[in-house]
């Protein structure tokens, strides 16, 4: 078992900090070991905004999406003020649970152990017996969290100071700009269970190289191309005239998106916007890979499928969407099952670090911007990385090819 001193010692990491076509893979630990993915939920997953659903889910006041995060369950809620709000799912006299459904719609949030009620804004408004108590409920409303949004995404961020989030974005918006995410509609979510630590999803998300060999028939090879990004975002970029959406040899029933220009209107990103989401961007559609841990060895996967407002408002719609649905299902399900494998093999006593292919640029950058942020700061720069780690910068990472 690697101690903890080395494996949070730089220098333990030599191998993959070296040029991509130099470099090695992350060692097995950081997949396997209890203590590795303290440290990422410590120092990533506390400190960087995370994307936690869409704002065209909770349309109305009242309604709201539970989101569980490595940081706890979080609630997302409209108040009546038209407000999108973030709060911890847990109450402030006992920490129960507060809301347990994926989606609904409340008056108000109430307690289900003590009938403590919260209003949307996350005040709390009534404490039952609680009359002889010497305690200000102005005190104990919902702990808030930073919440904030692009094109509609939601994002939420447990630390109370750090980038904002377009700091942390970077040139995306700018990129993804085109393919007018605004006025997309989420339609469908699915949820997958994968035994396999978080990181081996998605990097797997990121590289082509997998899908001549695990898409053979259902997806076929697809030759991604690297882009340069510009803060806490990669992507590949797949160049094509047809959608990807549906399966090769399909012509997609659906319209292109309106206005859509550029780069996005010739081909497809497909995106890592870190800790752990995946953007996939179509010229008619979008999907999401939203990859939460839940411990080093199981991963929650939520995936999104979202297509313009005027595509979605088409009588024959679902018609029309289900060889979409088809094909994202057939794709995502072949990763899970190669994922798995992957953590298996990992597991072995006898798994040693690979060499990269040059398809793999973008699962070498995640490696290396995730050990800036977990491996200790070397002696001769550690002030310089303890001031990154307080507070969750977005410091330039190492391109290494």
């Amino acid at each position: 078992m690697m101690d903890t001193n080395t494996m949070f010692d730089p220098a333990t990491y030599r191998e993959v900090r070296k040029p991509l076509l130099e470099a090695r893979t992350l060692p097995s630990w950081c997949y396997t070991s209890d203590a590795f993915y303290k440290r990422e939920v410590e120092r990533v997953f506390l400190r960087t905004w995370s994307f936690a659903g869409r704002a065209d889910e909770i349309p109305n006041a009242g309604d709201y999406l539970t989101v569980d995060m490595p940081g706890g369950s979080v609630v997302l809620i409209r108040g009546r003020d038209g407000a999108v709000r973030a709060f911890a799912n847990t109450c402030r006299h006992r920490g129960v649970q507060l809301l347990s459904e994926e989606k609904g719609n409340c008056r108000a949030i109430t307690c289900p152990y003590h009938s403590w009620v919260y209003g949307l804004d996350g005040r709390l408004m009534g404490a039952p017996n609680m009359e002889k108590t010497k305690f200000d409920k102005d005190a104990f409303g919902l702990v808030p969290l930073r919440l904030d949004s692009w094109a509609g995404f939601l994002f939420v961020n447990f630390s109370d100071s750090g980038p904002t989030l377009l700091e942390q974005l970077g040139d995306l918006p700018e990129q993804l700009g085109p393919y007018n995410h605004d006025d997309m509609v989420c339609v469908k979510k699915v949820d997958y269970h994968v035994a396999c630590n978080w990181k081996f999803l998605l990097e797997n998300a990121l590289e082509s190289y997998h899908t001549g060999t695990v898409h053979r028939t259902t997806l076929g090879d697809q030759q991604g191309v690297d882009l340069e990004t510009k803060g806490d975002w990669e992507t590949i970029f797949l160049p094509g005239d047809e959608s990807v959406s549906v399966l090769p040899g399909e012509t997609a029933p659906l319209p292109r998106i309106k206005g859509i220009h550029g780069r996005p209107a010739e081909g497809t990103y497909f995106t890592c916007v870190y800790p752990s989401t995946q953007f996939a961007c179509a010229t008619d559609s979008m999907w999401w890979l939203r990859i939460y841990p839940k411990g080093p060895h199981r991963t929650h996967i939520n995936f999104g499928f979202c297509f313009p407002k005027e595509s979605a408002a088409l009588p024959d719609f679902w018609e029309k969407a289900k060889p979409y649905f088809k094909r994202w299902q057939l794709g995502l399900e072949e990763d899970n099952v190669i994922s798995e494998a992957q953590h298996r093999g990992a597991m072995s006593e006898k798994h040693r670090q690979g060499p990269f292919s040059y398809r793999e640029r973008a699962v070498h950058r995640i490696a290396n911007w995730l050990l800036d942020r977990v491996v200790d700061a070397p002696a001769e720069s550690g002030r310089r990385a303890a001031a990154r780690n307080r507070a969750g910068s977005i410091s330039a990472r190492p391109r290494g090819d």
